[in-house]
């Protein structure tokens, strides 16, 4: 394996990546950026974990020219999540360059964009929408652009944001180095490439999609209405040290964290929406023991890396057998075992099947823990903590008050009550978390022309149906 200090990479980027406690390049890596530092267009095969961000993000650095304060390049993304981690890479490999990288992103408010764009920033990520908004809007010219890069192609694809980026490409000079990276490459993609780039070389990884034998997985079939009373059935008798638990969305992560502490567990969210300083506050309390529950959508999760967590749970279920490797991933390490749990509702158990064929692994069916073995789980746990406190002496400063009760009332209700007070009565509050519509392993191209048609079908549950007025619904109820 290539070191970073065998690749001809500037110092800065270097003292970057020694800091980031990188030394050996990625498959991925050690391809494509000789080549990209050559000049040459790229078209990376590669899946989500490769590494293949800072494959080319390494060449983008270098190219930029910091004398020059105007956009001199562009990484187009699918989502916001992911345009703010390519900038939070970019930004933290450019860390001895003063080359600033600003992330552009639908939800974010324009006016604060258009702000920062004035100030000069040399690169840009961002999702095709909000881009093409700027274009419109002239805050943002493409003109004088000598790289762009295209990440998670197909993806984009599936989104329908392909006619928004031919747009932008065409705003872009047709002297300039492009990078497409995809995991397949669809006939829509190879056509794209086509058009508009200048004799790409393929660079090609093969996906590692093998789980860890160290990690043990189960799924459950769960009805979306019961997600959440199932989840917190296993985590009482599960009682896990470290666990992390991966939603879809980032409205799921914020219910699902707020619900669990209105439980009485110990948990918070991670998403894109969160700033850097907000990402490490919760990082820092989960590596630190302040939290024991980490939710995270699956972009947020990207780089991880905290030693003892036991348990995984999936509580949508992955899109893709590399999303499953990349979650359960987190468990199982340094030769330590792990339990990867996932939720599949109905109409999802077939995606598991072909999860578990294409990472090679193996993931059993078990039935639904309930709830007496939970209650019965809860109360071990707190007899196992009143134990531990026991033998720790941390009882003293409470012997007189503990003298007094005992005079006036039974020892073993005394200790009944001091358990139950252990077992965190919040379990009963009840709880409505917002449905999620189902993915499916094999999801239907969208044939949308704009990025509108496509948020109209998401907002109309992925069908492009309207839904029925009320007065249809009653004529047809007649």
């Amino acid at each position: 394996m290539t070191t970073f200090q065998e690749m001809g990479i500037s110092e800065p980027i270097k003292r970057a990546i020694t800091d980031m406690g990188f030394e050996e390049a990625s498959p991925i890596q050690e391809k494509a950026i000789p080549i990209a530092l050559s000049g040459k267009d790229i078209i990376g095969q590669a899946q989500t974990g490769t590494g293949k961000t800072a494959a080319f993000a390494i060449p983008i650095l270098e190219k930029v020219d910091t004398s020059k304060k105007f956009v001199q390049a562009i990484a187009i993304a699918p989502t916001r999540e992911l345009a703010i981690q390519v900038s939070e890479e970019i930004n933290r490999l450019a860390k001895y360059m003063g080359i600033t990288s600003l992330p552009i992103y639908g939800g974010q408010s324009i006016d604060r964009q258009i702000k920062a764009l004035k100030k000069g920033p040399h690169i840009i990520t961002g999702t095709p929408g909000r881009l093409l908004d700027h274009i419109k809007r002239k805050t943002l010219k493409l003109d004088r652009i000598s790289l762009v890069v295209l990440d998670e192609a197909d993806e984009m694809l599936d989104m329908g944001f392909l006619e928004d980026i031919e747009r932008i490409l065409k705003e872009t000079p047709e002297e300039k180095q492009t990078l497409l990276f995809s995991a397949t490459m669809p006939k829509p993609i190879q056509n794209l490439a086509e058009r508009f780039m200048n004799d790409p070389e393929l660079v090609k990884m093969k996906a590692k999609e093998v789980t860890s034998p160290n990690v043990k997985q189960i799924y459950y079939e769960v009805n979306e209405r019961d997600k959440f009373e199932v989840l917190c059935r296993l985590l009482d008798v599960d009682n896990p040290e470290l666990a992390v638990i991966f939603g879809r969305t980032k409205r799921r992560v914020d219910e699902l964290s707020d619900a669990l502490n209105k439980r009485g567990y110990l948990a918070d969210g991670l998403h894109g929406d969160l700033n850097q300083r907000q990402r490490d506050v919760v990082m820092n309390k989960f590596r630190e023991g302040n939290i024991d529950i980490l939710v995270a959508t699956d972009v947020a999760a990207r780089g991880i890396d905290v030693s003892g967590v036991t348990h995984v749970y999936n509580f949508d279920i992955p899109q893709d057998p590399e999303s499953y490797v990349h979650r359960i991933g987190r468990t199982g390490r340094a030769g330590k075992t792990g339990l990867a749990i996932t939720f599949a509702t109905p109409r999802e158990t077939g995606q598991i099947q072909s999860i578990e064929k294409a990472s090679k692994g193996n993931i059993q069916r078990k039935s639904i823990p309930t709830v007496a073995e939970a209650r019965e789980s809860i109360q071990q746990t707190a007899v196992e903590k009143m134990i531990q406190l026991v033998e720790e002496e941390q009882y003293t400063q409470f012997k007189h008050a503990a003298g007094e009760l005992l005079d006036q009332y039974d020892s073993i209700a005394l200790v009944s009550v001091a358990l139950k007070l252990l077992s965190k009565e919040q379990r009963d509050i009840p709880v409505q978390l917002t449905s999620e519509t189902p993915r499916y392993a094999s999801k239907p191209k969208i044939q949308e022309k704009s990025r509108r048609n496509y948020k109209g079908n998401r907002e109309l549950g992925g069908n492009g149906r309207k839904k029925p007025s009320m007065t249809t619904r009653k004529k047809k109820a007649l």
